[in-house]
C-alpha cells in the first residue's frame, strides 16, 4: 500500500515537473530575444553589428552614428522592453490602466507635478542633431517591439507596450531629476520642524555642514573675476519666523504625495548619495589620470543602468547608459572620460499663492483598470504647478478662500536642453567641448569629473541654480515681490576648475565651495555629511603611484567614518546595569576596526545601536537626524541628550547609551552582518506580491554601512539591515590605457529573470569586482554576433 502510495505521489511530482519545465521552456521562447543571426529591421541606413560579450553588453558598429544610436534602442528594447514601458507610464502617470487602483496615487502625484507635460516642452527646445538622433532611437526602440518577443511581465498582465515616442526619450531624464533633487521633501520637514519647536528646531535633525568639512573646490580654484553675488552665503541668512499661513491640508496633501514618490522608490536623501573622483597624472603610476565614478541610487529590479559601447561615424562611447536615453550617460569616448554625481543645490521652492492668484485650469483623466476611472481637477501658476490643493477636494467658496502651493523648479519649465549636453558629452574631444556641453545643461545639477588622454583633469557642476536675495529657500516663501527668483547663477561663475593645482578633485555630495563663494547654492544643512568625502581624500591626498587597483580598493572602502567619530562617546557607556550580553558586545566594539564586512558582529552592533540611535532622534525631535546630527547630539550639551529629551530617555547621555545599545544587543544577537545586512534590488511592479517576489527580485550578503564610501545604509525593515540603496554602477578609467578600464552594473544587462544574463554581474558587484570596459574584442570572451540589416519600408495597401 506504502509502495503504490509513494509511486503514484512521485509519479504526480514528476507530472508537475514536467509541466513546469513546459511552462518555463515556452516562457523563455517566447521572451528572449535573438542575439545572433540576422535581422532585417525599417529605419537603418546601413548593416549594422550588434556583437554582445560573455556578459551580454553589447558592442554595437555602425558607419552611421543614427544607426548605432537605432542599434542602442533595438537592444534596450530586446533587454529591457519592460523597464522601457514601466517608465514612460510612470512619467505619464498611466500606473494605474496596468496595475489597477493600487497605483492611483502614484498617478495623482504624477499627474499634478506634469512630468509628461514638461517633457512636451522639453523636446521642442533641443537643437536639431539631437532631434535627429532622439527619432533614430525612438525607431531603434520600435524596431526592438516589432520583433514578436515580450517580456514576462507583459505576458504577466496581459498586454503589450504602446509604439515609442521621441518625447518618451525625454520624459525619463524628468523622473531622474526629481530622483536627484529633493528640497521640496526639505521645506516639507523644515515645515512641521518650524511648527513644532521653532526656528530654532531646524538644526537638530540636520547640523549645518562642519566648517572642517571637505569642500570638492578650494578658495584658490574658485573664479579669479567672480562678480559680486547676491551678498550673503545662505549660511548666514536668518529665519525670521515659520510660516503661519499653512494649514494642515496643505501638510497632508504633500505627505500623501511624498508618500507616492516612496512607493515609485524616488525617495531622495543626500547621504545616500555617490561618489566619484579624479586624479591627474602626478599622483599616478602611469602619469595620466584615473577617474572613478559610483553613483548611489535605488537598487531595483532590473537595474536601473544599461552597459553598452556604442560606435558610428564619429560617435564612439563605452559606459552606463540608461534604457530610454539615446546617450551613454556615464563613461568614456576616445579621447575623454566623464563621472557623474548629485550636486544637490537648491532649486526648488515651495511658493504660497494667495487665493486671488490667477490660475489656469484643467481636466485629466486616470483610466484605472478593474476600477473607475478618476478625473481631476489641476492648476498651473506663474510659479509652476499647483501642488496642494489638488483634484478638487475643496470646491465653491472654500476653494476661493484657500491659499494654493506651487513648486518652482527648472525641471518643469520650458527650454530644458540637458539631452542637448547628454548629447554633446558623447562627442566632446576635450575639456572646452566638453565644457561647450554643459552649457545647455539645465537639470538636475550634477557635479561632473573630467579627465582626458591628453593629461587634462577638470570639474564642473552645471544646471540651471536660481538666484534668492534676501531668503534662502529652506522654508515654504510667500509669493509675493520680496521672495522672487532673480534669474541664474551665471555658467562662468558655477562651481568648476580645470587642471587644479593638486591634481586632485572629490565629490561625494559633499558641500562644493568654501564659504567665500559669493552665490548661493543651498542652505548648509542640505549637503551630505562628510564622511565619505573626507575618508576618499584620505587615502588619495599626498599619494603616488596610483593605479585602478588602488581606485578599485578606494571604492570599495568599508571603514565607518561615523564610528570613528561616535567611537569614545559609545565606549563611555558605563558598563554598570549593563546586561552580559551587552558588556560583552562593548568589550568587543572596543577592539573593533571599524570595518564594515559582512562576516563582522560588532559590524551588526554598531549598525543596529545607531538605528537605535536614530529611532530615539524621531521620537525627540519628530524627525529621524543624518547621521552627523545624532554624532553632534551625543556631545556635550547635546539636544538627544538634554533637557528637551528628558521625559522620553532621561536626563544623560550614559541612560540613553545604555538603553539603545540594549536593544541593539538584542536585535544583534551576535548575527555576523551579512546575515542581516543584504542589498535588496526589488521589482517596480511585482516586488511586493509574495508569488511572483522571488523571481523578480534579488538579495545579497554585502558589506559597506552608514556613510561609507561603499555605502549601504540599513532600511531597518522587517527585523534586519538590508539596504535598498548604494552604488548602482561602478566605473574606473585608465587615460594612459582605456581599454584597460573597468566597470559594473549591480545586478545584469537583461530584465528577463529566465536569462542568463538577469543576474550575472551581482555576485561580482558585491564582492567588489569589476568586468572588461574595454572596445578590443579581445577582451569580451565568448561572443554572440546580431547582423542589422535595412529593408525599405513597405508602401500601405
Amino acid at each position: 500500500m506504502l509502495t503504490t502510495l509513494l509511486r503514484a505521489a512521485l509519479g504526480l511530482l514528476l507530472v508537475l515537473l514536467l509541466a513546469l519545465l513546459t511552462g518555463v521552456l515556452y516562457v523563455r521562447s517566447q521572451t528572449l530575444p535573438q542575439l545572433s543571426g540576422t535581422l532585417k529591421v525599417t529605419g537603418l541606413n546601413a548593416e549594422t553589428t550588434i556583437t554582445r560579450d560573455r556578459y551580454g553588453i553589447p558592442h554595437i558598429r555602425a558607419s552611421h552614428d543614427e544607426d548605432a544610436i537605432y542599434a542602442l534602442g533595438l537592444v534596450h528594447a530586446q533587454d529591457r522592453a519592460w523597464q522601457l514601458d514601466f517608465q514612460r507610464r510612470i512619467a505619464q502617470g498611466r500606473l494605474a490602466e496596468v496595475l489597477g487602483p493600487a497605483a492611483l496615487e502614484q498617478d495623482r502625484f504624477l499627474r499634478t507635478w506634469g512630468f509628461q507635460r514638461a517633457a512636451e516642452s522639453a523636446l521642442e527646445a533641443l537643437s536639431p542633431q539631437s532631434r535627429q538622433l532622439i527619432a533614430a532611437y525612438t525607431a531603434g526602440v520600435n524596431a526592438g517591439f516589432a520583433l514578436g518577443k515580450t517580456a514576462p511581465e507583459f505576458m504577466i498582465l496581459g498586454y503589450r507596450p504602446e509604439p515609442w515616442t521621441d518625447v518618451d526619450s525625454v520624459a525619463w531624464s524628468k523622473l531622474m531629476s526629481f530622483d536627484l533633487g529633493g528640497n521640496w521633501k526639505q521645506e516639507l520637514s523644515n515645515w512641521e520642524l518650524c511648527r513644532a519647536g521653532g526656528v530654532q528646531a531646524l538644526t537638530g535633525v540636520t547640523p549645518p555642514y562642519p566648517a572642517s568639512g571637505p569642500t570638492i573646490l578650494s578658495v584658490d580654484e574658485l573664479p579669479a573675476t567672480a562678480p559680486a553675488g547676491p551678498g550673503k552665503h545662505p549660511a548666514a541668512y536668518p529665519t525670521a519666523a515659520c510660516p503661519a499661513d499653512l494649514t494642515g491640508a496643505h501638510l497632508g496633501e504633500l505627505r500623501r504625495q511624498l508618500a507616492a514618490a516612496q512607493r515609485l522608490g524616488m525617495e531622495f536623501e543626500a547621504s545616500r548619495g555617490s561618489n566619484n573622483w579624479v586624479v591627474s597624472g602626478q599622483h599616478t603610476a602611469s602619469g595620466k589620470p584615473l577617474l572613478a565614478d559610483d553613483p548611489h541610487l535605488k537598487l531595483q529590479s532590473p537595474m536601473l543602468w544599461y552597459l553598452a559601447e556604442v560606435q558610428g561615424e564619429r560617435l564612439h562611447a563605452i559606459g552606463a547608459t540608461i534604457p530610454g536615453l539615446p546617450a551613454v550617460v556615464i563613461g568614456r569616448n576616445e579621447r575623454v572620460a566623464w563621472g557623474v554625481t548629485n550636486h544637490n543645490p537648491d532649486v526648488q521652492d515651495l511658493f504660497v499663492l494667495p487665493p486671488d492668484a490667477p490660475v489656469q485650469t484643467r481636466q485629466e483623466i486616470i483610466r484605472v483598470r478593474g476600477g473607475e476611472d478618476v478625473q481631476l481637477t489641476l492648476e498651473q501658476s506663474e510659479y509652476g504647478p499647483v501642488v496642494s490643493p489638488v483634484g478638487g477636494g475643496l470646491q465653491g467658496e472654500e476653494l476661493a478662500k484657500s491659499t494654493r502651493l506651487a513648486l518652482s523648479w527648472p525641471t518643469l519649465m520650458n527650454g530644458d536642453t540637458t539631452l542637448d549636453a547628454f548629447l554633446g558629452v558623447n562627442f566632446a574631444q576635450n575639456w572646452d567641448e566638453f565644457r561647450s556641453a554643459m552649457r545647455h545643461y539645465v537639470a538636475p545639477s550634477q557635479s561632473f569629473v573630467y579627465a582626458d588622454v591628453d593629461g587634462n583633469t577638470g570639474y564642473i557642476a552645471p544646471g540651471r541654480v536660481p538666484v534668492r536675495r534676501g531668503w534662502d529657500g529652506s522654508l515654504p516663501a510667500p509669493a509675493d515681490a520680496q521672495h522672487r527668483w532673480t534669474g541664474w547663477v551665471p555658467f562662468g561663475q558655477l562651481p568648476q576648475t580645470f587642471n587644479p593645482a593638486d591634481g586632485l578633485v572629490v565629490t561625494a555630495n559633499n558641500r562644493s565651495v568654501p564659504q567665500e563663494y559669493p552665490w548661493p547654492l543651498t542652505n548648509d544643512r542640505d549637503w551630505a555629511d562628510p564622511y565619505r568625502a573626507a575618508r576618499i581624500t584620505e587615502r588619495l591626498q599626498g599619494k603616488g603611484g596610483l593605479t585602478l587597483d588602488d581606485m578599485a580598493a578606494v571604492q570599495n572602502d568599508t571603514l565607518s567614518g561615523p564610528w570613528r567619530e561616535m567611537k569614545a562617546a559609545l565606549l563611555s557607556t558605563p558598563r554598570a546595569g549593563l546586561s552580559r550580553e551587552a558588556a560583552a558586545a562593548l568589550d568587543r566594539l572596543s577592539g573593533w576596526d571599524g570595518e564594515l564586512g559582512t562576516d563582522s558582529a560588532s559590524a551588526t552592533v554598531f549598525e543596529w545601536w545607531l538605528a537605535e540611535l536614530k529611532a530615539q532622534g524621531r521620537q525627540t525631535f519628530g524627525q529621524e537626524p543624518s547621521t552627523r546630527g545624532v554624532a553632534v547630539a551625543l556631545a556635550a550639551g547635546g539636544a538627544l541628550c538634554g533637557p528637551t529629551a528628558s521625559q522620553t530617555v532621561g536626563s544623560s547621555c550614559t541612560g540613553l547609551l545604555a538603553r539603545t545599545l540594549e536593544a541593539a544587543v538584542q536585535q544583534a544577537a551576535r548575527r555576523p552582518y551579512g546575515e542581516v545586512h543584504q542589498a535588496l534590488s526589488t521589482h517596480g511592479a511585482f516586488g511586493e506580491i509574495q508569488a511572483l517576489a522571488p523571481l523578480f527580485n534579488a538579495l545579497i550578503p554585502a558589506p559597506g554601512g552608514s556613510d561609507t564610501v561603499n555605502v549601504a545604509r540599513p532600511d531597518r525593515e522587517d527585523g534586519t539591515l538590508h539596504f535598498t540603496h548604494a552604488a548602482s554602477y561602478r566605473q574606473l578609467i585608465d587615460l594612459s590605457d582605456p581599454d584597460a578600464s573597468r566597470f559594473t552594473g549591480s545586478l545584469g544587462q537583461s530584465g528577463n529573470p529566465f536569462s542568463p544574463h538577469a543576474r550575472d554581474q551581482l555576485r561580482g558587484w558585491a564582492a567588489g569586482e569589476y568586468l572588461p570596459m574595454s572596445t578590443d574584442p579581445a577582451d569580451w570572451g565568448r561572443t554572440r554576433v546580431l547582423h542589422l540589416k535595412p529593408v525599405s519600408e513597405q508602401p500601405a495597401p
